[in-house]
């Protein structure tokens, strides 16, 4: 599906209240209607596009993830993300959002019925996993198998719940729309209602022969390996979602989404801060004071650096582009800050303390008046703003 900005699509602005996302939609959907727009592709596309973006952008959750990390929050294109229009039938479409105006059947009274009826489409439910990830995994994306205990499809009935697939009967309540109507008076004169026909639940039909291995529900306990690309750069308590990966619905609805929350492992060297990493060298006196050359662990591999004669403690690094790439693609790779320590021997030999002793006297190994430097947090703080 287009990865159009949400609020583009809907010609909204970024603040815009559920209100004026229901009102915008409205629009969008009636002018872009595949019954106003017969054998129009690209209007049955920009109806879709639509229904991806007023789904997710009236849900709290993601368009909270969405408005932070775009597209990327909500998934990469290989089956994450909210339903989306890509993952949708039309009926599954009309189901999820016919209430906008105001009936089973949601565009009837533009088009002059439209020949689409509203009957009940069966949804299933939302699974929810854990996946621990390592930081490398995070920095390089990665694709891991997970085994999903779940409902799927009776395969007796291919999910129909008949006995051989056809042992249907239209509903004789609503002959077969799914719905009833009723009228009541009231004091502003007689109105009518619309509900789903509680004889067949909305279906329409009704099985007179019931599968006996799922007892007419169309689904059984099952499991499913399913193959999961998580993005680079995702986060503790992300959550990305694959459409259609959920539950299987009853009597061939369409299937819940599979939601999975991230787990960071904590890492052996590296602390996270944003799209930084953070990682503490030690150094020993003589090769602060004298300069050296170091090795240092990057999440890609190991790099040399320089260290200046007469490094100070506390020195802070910074490598640029070895950290976490952002998960929006919008901004550039972290960088890696390197903060330099000097370890102080504890243990000394009697001829160590002799030197180190006839150094001290020196002018050179005192302190100098105003010498002190800011500390460690000030210095970090002072790269992050550059």
């Amino acid at each position: 599906m287009s990865k159009r900005d949400y609020y583009e699509i809907l010609e909204v602005n970024k603040d815009a209240s559920p209100e004026e996302l229901k009102k915008a939609y409205r629009k969008q959907a009636i002018k872009f209607h595949p019954d106003k727009n017969p054998g129009n592709k690209k209007a049955e596309d920009n109806f879709k596009e639509a229904a991806e973006a007023y789904e997710v952008l009236t849900d709290q959750n993601k368009r909270r993830r969405y408005d932070q990390y775009g597209h990327a929050g909500l998934g990469n294109g290989n089956g994450f993300g909210g339903h989306g229009g890509g993952g949708m039938s039309m009926d599954d479409i009309f189901s999820h959002f016919g209430d906008i105006f105001g009936g089973g059947d949601p565009f009837s009274s533009f088009f002059g019925g439209g020949g689409r009826r509203g009957k009940a489409v069966n949804r299933g439910s939302n699974l929810r996993v854990k996946v621990r990830l390592t930081l490398e995994e995070i920095a390089n994306s990665v694709e891991k198998k997970i085994k999903v205990n779940k409902y799927v499809a009776c395969n007796t009935c291919s999910g129909t719940g008949a006995r051989g697939g056809s042992s249907f009967t239209t509903c004789s309540t609503c002959r077969g729309t799914g719905q009833v109507s009723r009228v009541t008076s009231t004091f502003l004169g007689q109105m009518q209602t619309t509900a789903a026909c509680p004889n067949c639940g909305g279906e329409g039909q009704i099985i007179t022969d019931k599968c006996g291995d799922c007892a007419g529900n169309g689904v059984i306990k099952g499991e499913e390996v399913i193959s999961i690309r998580i993005p680079a750069g995702v986060s503790e308590g992300m959550q990305l979602s694959m459409s259609g990966k959920g539950n299987s619905a009853a009597r061939g609805g369409v299937a819940g989404d599979l939601l999975i929350q991230i787990e960071e492992i904590k890492h052996d060297l590296f602390e996270r801060d944003g799209n930084n990493l953070l990682y503490e060298h030690i150094l020993s006196f003589s090769e602060a004071t004298l300069g050296s050359n170091a090795e240092i662990p990057t999440i890609d591999g190991s790099v040399k650096i320089k260290i200046d004669p007469g490094t100070q403690s506390g020195k802070v690094l910074r490598l640029r582009g070895k950290g976490i790439p952002s998960v929006n693609g919008y901004e550039d790779r972290g960088d890696l800050l390197i903060n330099l320590v000097i370890w102080t021997p504890k243990n000394l030999t009697k001829e160590e303390k002799i030197i180190l002793e006839k150094l001290a006297k020196s002018e050179n190994f005192k302190p100098k008046p105003g010498a002190r430097e800011k500390g460690i947090f000030s210095r970090m703080k002072d790269l992050f703003e550059q």
